[in-house]
């Protein structure tokens, strides 16, 4: 059987994981760098199934899908696809939640220590021609300091285990977290007020959904130490930017480490550009040669596995499951 499998969009140079995963099950994709939703309904007109990017499938574009069986999203967030359309539909959601876990908890970790040893300033310093350790005086130790964990999912548990070698205490909160493993990992529970007024450093690991946007604005940077150093390798509209950025202006924040942004790519204007105390990445922290093959090459998986039959290995609305678009071909 022939099925039409539509790529929505993507930055990648080379299609070669994604074209290696289907060519083995005799199917084909075909390739789109459709963002509008007019330019995806018309992209998508058709298909059994659909692989996302980055591109917005809105509850319109949702609805025009009138065979597809699966959309299989690259990487763990679902932030581009509306998740509750798509199940009432009967459509499956794929993603890759197990792809980057190495590679987020070290950049995590590599972002709070290139601001906590001031290597930005020393490396800008050097360079000049500059040999004086004062110029990012004053540092201080990180053990004993409080890390702060806001999830406590599977990255925030790696950051956890990966820290607790720096002598580090630690807490987290997750109101969907498992008491008795965060205690087994000795990491202590607490709510979101606690979190903020007690970390030295705060790692920022929460999905982007309704709930949690915006989730540490100006309330929540009011109660944080002004020597906290604030991570985010989550999403960007997780953390009001202007509450962040006014924070770290005005000096109730030592400092940041960011891979994601509210608007990406980062404008030429954004103040975060400016600050010496802020280290910035282009949301690659899930990126390795090793993970970006496994992230593709599942993504492309999950599609096969549905085609061919069965639930996608890695399915992100369980609730799907009795509908009958989903059972279709099973």
């Amino acid at each position: 059987m022939s099925y039409k499998i539509v790529l929505t969009d993507y930055e990648f140079p080379d299609l070669g994981p994604e074209t290696e995963v289907f060519a083995r099950a005799g199917l084909t994709l075909t390739p789109n760098q459709a963002r509008t939703e007019d330019e995806l309904i018309a992209a998508c007109a058709g298909a059994d199934a659909v692989l996302n990017q980055y591109a917005q499938l809105t509850p319109r574009v949702i609805r025009s899908l009138d065979k597809c069986r699966i959309i299989s999203r690259y990487g763990i967030g679902l932030n581009t696809i509306d998740v509750p359309t798509a199940t009432e539909l009967g459509i499956y959601i794929g993603n890759v939640p197990d792809g980057s876990l190495e590679e987020v908890s070290d950049h995590a970790i590599a972002l709070l220590l290139a601001v906590v040893r001031g290597l930005v300033k020393f490396d800008t310093a050097v360079k000049a021609g500059k040999w004086d350790y004062t110029v990012v005086k004053p540092l201080y130790r990180v053990r004993g300091k409080t890390l702060g964990l806001l999830s406590f999912g599977n990255i925030a548990r790696k950051v956890a285990v990966k820290m607790a070698g720096f002598g580090v205490r630690i807490i987290a909160h997750d109101p969907y977290a498992d008491a008795a493993e965060a205690k087994a990992m000795g990491v202590e529970l607490v709510d979101l007020e606690t979190l903020c007024r007690e970390s030295d450093y705060l790692s920022v690991h929460v999905p982007l959904v309704e709930q949690t946007r915006h989730i540490l604005s100006r309330d929540q940077f009011a109660v944080m130490k002004p020597t906290a150093i604030v991570v985010n390798t989550a999403r960007g509209p997780v953390i009001d930017e202007a509450a962040l950025i006014a924070a770290l202006s005005e000096k109730r924040l030592a400092g940041a480490g960011l891979d994601v942004f509210e608007t990406e790519p980062v404008r030429g204007d954004n103040p975060l550009l400016a600050m010496d105390n802020v280290v910035l990445s282009s949301h690659a922290a899930w990126y390795s040669e090793d993970s970006e093959y496994e992230i593709r090459s599942k993504t492309a998986q999950n599609v096969v596995d549905v085609l061919q039959g069965r639930e996608p290995t890695y399915l992100a609305n369980p609730d799907v499951a009795g509908h009958a678009r989903a059972r279709a071909g099973q």
